[in-house]
């Protein structure tokens, strides 16, 4: 016997599948076997204080770890040279400034090597919307770069780069000039 089939709105059907998302997260949330704290990798040192996790010694992954250092080491002097060019960026470019530093360290951290000095770098534009452009182009080329680069790899470098990646991403996105609504 057919069972009876009742309307089901647009509403209820994204409530019912809320909540049943949010239960899963719910249960699978719960592992008691997992520590309360930490960082991924990270291990306890004799004096109680975490210890980043030891540089990779595999030849892929700090070759990988490597190319990416250098090439944001390059976005970061191009990023720095626009504020000091265009003194009116700095504010904008601040969050740039500090993300390419803080992937600089975990990328030094992790492959246990120093990214060489980069090379000479092609000259800024002279007007400031195509210095954001220009910088924004070089943040999505970076993102799917190492994106691409995350995929090869596994463990905690491929989980760096795919944070990188996708900073590289929102970054893009925030420096991209916005377009001028048509009246």
């Amino acid at each position: 016997m057919p069972a009876a089939s009742f309307p089901l709105s647009r509403r209820a059907a994204l409530r019912t599948v809320a909540a049943v998302a949010g239960a899963a997260v719910l249960v699978s949330g719960c592992d008691d076997d997992k520590p309360a704290t930490g960082t991924p990798g990270a291990s306890e040192g004799p004096d109680g204080s975490v210890q980043p996790p030891a540089p990779s010694t595999d030849p892929q992954t700090v070759t990988a770890l490597t190319a990416a250092g250098t090439q944001i080491a390059q976005l970061a002097l191009r990023v720095s040279s626009a504020g000091q060019t265009l003194p009116a960026l700095r504010g904008q470019l601040a969050v740039a400034v500090q993300s390419h530093a803080a992937h600089s360290a975990k990328l030094k951290e992790l492959a246990g090597t120093e990214p060489p000095q980069p090379g000479k770098l092609p000259p800024l534009p002279k007007a400031s919307a195509a210095v954001l452009a220009d910088l924004a182009a070089w943040e999505q080329k970076l993102s799917v770069a190492h994106a691409t680069a995350a995929g090869k790899l596994s463990g905690e470098a491929a989980r760096v780069l795919a944070m990188i990646a996708a900073s590289e991403s929102q970054l893009a996105a925030t420096l991209t000039p916005k377009k001028k609504a048509s009246t």
